[in-house]
């Protein structure tokens, strides 16, 4: 939406995506999955589970889903710039959607539009990677953030909001939030507040959606402790990537590819290897059936 042109591929691209597809399906079926897809998955990203490890080398600076180059990343620990050096997306809130429920799992089913949503944290060199690529392919989507990755890496808000995406919050420490709430609800709360500080200090807005951890679903207590930070609704999802303990890039693409219809909310990592050498083959996917991936604003727009 917002008067965006939906990005123009080229027939052979697609055809040429749609082929590694398969392949890449095929081959996981008849390997079962395993470490060799992690390590193989698109020829680029290797090792680890997104946690530590460096960034992928071969990830040229992307353009951005506005069509300018993506601005480079400030050192790991520098000082993030004002809130008035970042775009409008940057002093975006949490939106209240009338008619819909204070979780909300999935968009509107007529429209042919899905949302990627990341979970924000681990390797930032692999949240870069994951963006370029993502960038590379017209997306847009939505970060939820963990506010001690943004604390121990600031320039990532910026790399986030420069990109055209939309940044929310994931807890300040990946809590167990559930449990947590009904032993000590100030602490709870806490969890909450505290990120959404982080992000304001960031970016200028406590951002544009809260998501429980270790999520997707959120009890009532956990709602009402969202409400009170000020996020109106929940952001779960209906497409679950499990991309955490996939053994390769074909068991990321199956379980995404075959639940994803329109309006689906999907859920993902944004730096684990598996994750980010899925990208370019799950993103021509998407083009591939007519879908759009916009951020979980646009979705609900």
């Amino acid at each position: 939406m917002g008067g965006r042109e939906r990005p123009v591929h080229r027939r052979d691209a697609l055809g040429a995506g749609a082929a590694l597809l398969a392949s890449a399906l095929a081959a996981g079926c008849a390997r079962g999955g395993g470490e060799a897809d992690v390590r193989g998955g698109d020829g680029v990203v290797r090792g680890g589970d997104g946690t530590g490890g460096g960034a992928p080398g071969s990830s040229p600076p992307a353009s951005s889903a506005h069509g300018s180059p993506a601005p480079s990343s400030s050192a790991p620990g520098s000082q993030a710039p004002p809130p008035s050096s970042y775009g409008s997306t940057a002093t975006a809130g949490p939106r209240r959607f009338p008619g819909w429920p204070g979780e909300i799992t999935h968009g509107p089913r007529d429209r042919p539009r899905i949302a990627l949503t990341f979970e924000g944290r681990g390797d930032p060199g692999l949240a870069r990677a994951a963006l370029a690529r993502i960038e590379r392919a017209g997306a847009r989507v939505t970060v939820l953030a963990v506010g001690s990755w943004l604390e121990a890496h600031p320039e990532l808000a910026r790399r986030i909001l420069d990109g055209g995406h939309e940044i929310g919050n994931h807890t300040q420490r990946h809590r167990d939030l559930a449990a947590l709430v009904e032993r000590d609800e100030h602490a709870a709360y806490e969890e909450i507040d505290a990120c959404a500080r982080r992000l304001r200090r960031l970016t200028g807005s406590i951002g544009t959606w809260f998501r429980p951890s270790p999520g997707p679903g959120a009890t009532a207590p956990v709602r009402r402790l969202a409400a009170r930070a000020g996020y109106p609704h929940v952001l779960g999802y209906d497409v679950e990537s499990r991309d955490h303990a996939a053994t390769g890039v074909p068991a990321v693409l199956r379980k995404v590819t075959g639940e994803l219809r329109h309006g689906s909310v999907v859920g993902l990592s944004l730096a684990r290897p598996v994750t980010v050498a899925a990208l370019p083959l799950l993103l021509t996917e998407i083009d591939r059936r007519g879908l759009r991936a916009v951020t979980a604003t646009e979705l609900l727009s």
